[in-house]
């Protein structure tokens, strides 16, 4: 059974340090590359519009995947608008499926908890298991692989094994 991975990136601009960061923890943590990339910047307005079919089928695929990586880069102190009008069309404690991860790239350690306060509540609000706590990764070291070493050895065994079926999956009873 193939892991189902997708990152959401709620960075204005299409692209984005912020999806290069969150497509490389989506790997490092699934051992795939993702076979979901919503990048925000790229739907705009129509996140406003919620008749917008290919919205609604991005949120259904996202609500369905094994591993979301949710990331946006700081904005006053938090994540970007555009993430939350996302987040918003998932419903509360059934929206997410499955394990999320929380990431947030900013530009100086002052803001380094932003994603573990803000962002991983959220995302278990819509009901997804946040098993591990949330990354912060400053801009300036979005594309150096040791940015990210102390945390994915932390978290990737957590992640991988919530990923696992069950163990008595298939056995007869």
């Amino acid at each position: 059974m193939s892991t189902r991975v997708a990152v959401v990136v709620g960075n204005p601009k299409p692209g984005s340090r912020t999806l290069a960061s969150a497509v490389h923890v989506a790997r490092e943590l699934s051992g795939e590359e993702p076979g979901l990339v919503v990048d925000l910047a790229e739907l705009g307005a129509r996140l406003l519009d919620w008749s917008d079919g290919e919205v609604g089928r991005l949120v259904a695929e996202v609500g369905d995947a094994d591993l979301v990586v949710v990331a946006s880069p700081t904005y006053k102190a938090t994540y970007t608008g555009l993430l939350k009008l996302f987040l918003e069309r998932f419903a509360a404690g059934t929206g997410l499926g499955g394990v999320a991860v929380p990431l947030m790239l900013g530009a100086g350690p002052a803001h380094a908890l932003a994603p573990e306060v803000f962002l991983r509540p959220l995302l278990a609000e819509l009901g997804a298991v946040v098993p591990v706590p949330a990354l912060y990764v400053l801009d300036a070291r979005y594309a150096d692989p040791t940015a990210y070493d102390a945390w994915l050895a932390a978290a990737r065994p957590v992640v991988r094994s919530m990923l696992q079926p069950p163990l008595l999956e298939g056995v007869p009873s």
